[in-house]
């Protein structure tokens, strides 16, 4: 099959005494173009959205954070207790729920229950904390969660971007090719007898 009858080039090839115009490919179709701009346009959004939506939603999820960080230290205090009895037995996170007693700020005496180390013994000072209604609650949220938080939220948008670019390019490629192998059938059916002829002379 000539370079003209090829159904991968995009039209008549220039005759062999007249050089292509410098820069140009005759093989090159009007699709591997358009998909060359669309490749180019996705490296661009790539480049320029990955930061973007890293740092935007990064720094959303560390402000939201730390807005619940300055929000949970107001609310809750903590305070003193002492363990009411042993803490015995071993468990797989080597602390088990035990009853605690301690005096709130009129005077009064509470108890509750906490998370205390296994192998406590009784009569030790553990620190727990309460929110307004004088009630064991578990730790305000810290500075160093809400960086984590920040960082773990930014690095996932950055994937999701990194993925979309990558979905986005196969997708334009798997839809060109559908196109270029419609293309390449039809070219095919007027070539395809013209070639059968000459086998049969």
């Amino acid at each position: 099959m000539s370079a003209q009858d090829s159904p991968y080039a995009s039209g008549p090839s220039p005759s062999r005494g007249e050089p292509s115009p410098k820069g140009t490919n005759p093989l090159i179709r009007p699709s591997d173009r358009l998909e060359t701009w669309i490749r180019r346009f996705l490296m661009l959004v790539l480049v320029l959205g990955l930061p973007v939506a890293a740092l935007s939603a990064g720094l959303t999820a560390y402000e939201s954070s730390m807005r619940t960080v300055q929000a949970q230290s107001a609310e809750r205090q903590e305070v003193t207790a002492r363990l009411t009895s042993n803490v015995k037995g071993v468990t797989t996170d080597g602390k088990q729920q035990a009853q605690v007693r301690w005096t709130d700020d009129n005077g009064k005496v509470r108890t509750g229950t906490t998370l205390v180390k296994s192998g406590t013994p009784e009569g030790a000072t553990v620190p727990v904390w309460l929110d307004r209604q004088g009630t064991i609650t578990s730790p305000p949220m810290t500075t160093l969660t809400a960086r984590t938080n920040g960082w773990f939220v930014g690095g996932m948008a950055a994937v999701g971007v990194v993925g979309g670019f990558f979905a986005a390019r196969a997708g334009t490629r798997r839809v060109l090719d559908r196109r270029r192998y419609a293309h390449w059938d039809t070219e095919w059916d007027l070539v395809e007898p013209l070639w059968s002829e000459r086998f049969r002379r």
